[in-house]
């Protein structure tokens, strides 16, 4: 099969045309051609007033060496682009493998395990899709959280209420498997090959709910309000698992897939000696724009064409006091959300529909935040450093879980806020203006400010006066990275759980802790054989 890039059709174009492309680019006739997909479809604005789209297409040829032989422009080999099963193991699987998160590591890890016969058990603290959008209604109407079922515990996990943004910059082939299964699950299909795919909060938890019925139909186990409460050790074993404080599973593999808002799982696992490490992390506010900015500024005549939808845009700088400041989770047309996990902490992220087409943009603005930032060198100090600002945005937003809120000009003039201007704040339960400083970091607004000056310059609007930023964003990832073995999995001194996804730092967003879970999966599946009826509990 050969991938050839850069085959480019105008925006008015039908993307039928890139078919005739491709043979003229590889000088060959439409009958040589066996089959061909999308692989990758991007946008060029670079030039505003002539915006193309670009696509990379895999295809196979009726002669293909014929063709590399002529070494055309941008073509090259590759042997499948496609996911291939892992070989099943021998030993003998006395008990069904426990998985721990139905985040997006979790529920690959167990889809994977299901599909090739090992029956997995997933549990989950929070609650099923449907019961979990309710509890979070209700949080955001009535400011009264539910700390089992919110924004970041539930079926899905915290990316289910986002953008659904399935982007990765991991080149994996696992990759593919992950967007498939998304499509199977009712996902639509333009992720297969959209440079930033997305599927939207609204469609995505039909997604997660098609995904765990799968598991389910193929023999597997999944339980709400199942939290992981303690782990039983033998030497370097975990022999069973507790739940709820009162069940007792038996465990001979566990992957951990807990998410970065499980801290009191974490501090639990590192009362009984797992080894983790402090991990840096980032910290910062929501910025709001009209979207109608955003889409010009990154479009120009083209805003508005309907091939091009909400323009969205990743900006970063490198400021005086040598932090970093990035855009993070942008979420054109869409919302900031209310996102705690925890009484008395206020946090704040991004979401967004399908169809992005709210009034406003929004995007964390986030500053990097260091180990030495902690203040100590206890693995877990990072979320004491989390839970420290947390806790001052929640007071100063009035202690009810509204966030405290600042228009972009009295930030930068360091002043606070006595009302809102032009751009509208989305989020719920309400905004408080005030001053961010008082809950953010000295090193942390002193960076924001200067980011945001800079950041104007290469996107005309974007420190507009007007804007809204509302705090705090703490949760960009986890500040903790459970130690594991590169070629194993498996954590360095328990020898059969395995840290997955981002709670455990080695992922950093929807399809890389996907990805990561199937990679968990398949070193379960390498040892063991499939169960049957006949063994396994």
């Amino acid at each position: 099969m050969l991938r050839v890039s850069n085959i480019k059709i105008d925006i008015d174009q039908p993307i039928d045309l890139v078919r005739s492309k491709l043979c003229k680019k590889l000088r060959i006739h439409d009958n040589d051609i066996v089959d061909y997909s999308i692989y990758k479809e991007s946008i060029d604005a670079r030039k505003k007033d002539q915006i193309s789209f670009v696509y990379t297409v895999d295809v196979s040829l009726k002669s293909e060496k014929k063709v590399l032989a002529r070494k055309p422009k941008d073509t090259v080999f590759i042997e499948t682009n496609r996911y291939q099963d892992v070989k099943p193991g021998q030993e003998t699987m006395k008990h069904q493998p426990l998985v721990v998160g139905a985040g997006p590591a979790g529920l690959f890890a167990s889809l994977l395990l299901a599909q090739r016969g090992y029956r997995p058990i997933l549990l989950e603290r929070g609650q099923d899709v449907d019961t979990r959008t309710a509890d979070i209604d209700k949080f955001w109407e009535t400011g009264i959280l539910n700390d089992r079922s919110n924004v970041q515990f539930g079926e899905g996990g915290a990316g289910t209420f986002s953008d659904g943004k399935l982007t990765t910059r991991i080149k994996d082939i696992r990759s593919e498997k992950v967007l498939r299964e998304f499509v199977l699950a009712g996902a639509p299909e333009d992720i297969l090959y959209s440079h930033k795919p997305h599927v939207g909060t609204d469609i995505l938890k039909n997604v997660v709910k098609n995904i765990r019925q799968e598991i389910i139909r193929l023999g597997g186990q999944v339980r709400f309000s199942n939290q992981l409460t303690d782990i039983n050790l033998v030497g370097d074993q975990i022999v069973s698992v507790r739940v709820n404080d009162h069940e007792d599973l038996a465990c001979q593999d566990l992957i951990l897939a807990t998410g970065h808002s499980a801290r009191d799982t974490y501090r639990m696992l590192n009362s009984r000696g797992l080894h983790m490490e402090q991990k840096p992390f980032a910290i910062g506010a929501r910025i709001e724009h009209p979207q109608d900015l955003i889409n010009k500024a990154q479009y120009g005549k083209f805003a508005g064409h309907e091939r091009l939808g909400a323009a969205d845009y990743r900006l970063t700088s490198q400021v005086e006091n040598g932090r970093s400041v990035y855009t993070f989770c942008m979420c054109p047309g869409g919302s900031v959300i209310a996102s705690a996990s925890s009484q008395g902490h206020l946090v704040t992220n991004g979401m967004s529909e399908h169809a992005r087409d709210l009034e406003n943009a929004n995007s964390g603005l986030l500053v990097n935040v260091t180990i030495d930032d902690y203040g100590s060198d206890h693995p877990l100090a990072g979320i004491d450093f989390q839970e420290k600002y947390e806790a001052m945005a929640f007071e100063l937003g009035g202690s009810n879980y509204h966030a405290p809120c600042q228009l972009v000009g009295d930030f930068l003039a360091g002043r606070p806020s006595r009302g809102l201007a032009s751009v509208r704040p989305s989020y719920r339960p309400g905004v408080k203006p005030t001053d961010l400083a008082l809950c953010l970091p000295d090193f942390v607004v002193e960076a924001m400010r200067q980011g945001l000056v800079d950041m104007d310059k290469r996107l005309k609007g974007f420190a507009m006066p007007d804007a809204v930023l509302t705090g705090v964003e703490t949760r960009s990832s986890a500040p903790v990275r459970i130690n594991r073995d590169k070629s194993s999995l498996k954590s360095v001194n328990i020898g059969n759980l395995y840290p997955c996804g981002e709670g455990a730092g080695y992922a950093g967003g929807i399809v890389t802790a996907a990805v990561d879970g199937i990679k968990c999966a398949e070193k379960i599946i390498e040892k063991y054989s499939p169960l049957d009826t006949k063994n396994g509990d």
